[in-house]
């Protein structure tokens, strides 16, 4: 039998219980179905790169192309240490053979859109960008299908994201 193609997935889907404020979102779909037929790697950015749970709350903050991960209460920057975790990560998931990765919608460290990135000072508003792990991991591997849980309810968005998965997975596959 064909070996299942690895998707990378944001921790809290399966059920993991590393958001801030200690719960998971569990995806049942996400993990009692799709996951029959894939291998799940799953990537905590907060939790790897060694915050607590529960933690504060945090929120991109700055300009869009380059925000800055800070927590809510006390403004503590993280950014460095999100960006640090980001760069042995990806190292890492190079070697994973992954197919695609399903991330967290809205998160500041994963969300791949509409994630809002608050103005520097304490104006309201604020602009549509991207977690930081999202961001890096897509500029590191622009060739591998992307989703959040939330796009993945739409079925032609589905149906489009698993067939680019099984196309990554026979195109990686040595020939015979």
């Amino acid at each position: 039998m064909d070996e299942k193609p690895k998707i990378g997935i944001s921790s809290c889907l399966l059920g993991n219980k590393v958001r801030y404020d200690g719960r998971h979102k569990y995806d049942a779909w996400l993990v009692e179905t799709l996951g029959k037929y894939v291998t799940y790697v799953p990537v905590c950015p907060e939790v790897e790169c060694g915050l607590s749970v529960p933690r504060d709350p945090m929120r991109l903050v700055g300009e869009v192309e380059s925000p800055r991960l800070l927590t809510i209460k006390d403004r503590t920057d993280h950014t460095p240490r999100m960006l640090e975790f980001c760069v042995r990560k990806l190292s890492e998931l190079a070697d994973a053979e992954l197919c695609g990765f399903i991330f967290k919608s809205k998160s500041p460290s994963c969300g791949t859109g509409r994630v809002i990135v608050h103005p520097d000072k304490n104006g309201s508003g604020g602009k549509e960008g991207m977690g930081i792990f999202a961001r890096e991991f897509i500029k590191a591997f622009p060739h591998l299908p992307v989703e959040e849980e939330s796009r993945l309810q739409d079925p032609a968005l589905l149906e489009n994201f698993i067939e680019r998965v099984y196309i990554i997975q026979r195109r990686n596959k040595p020939r015979r």
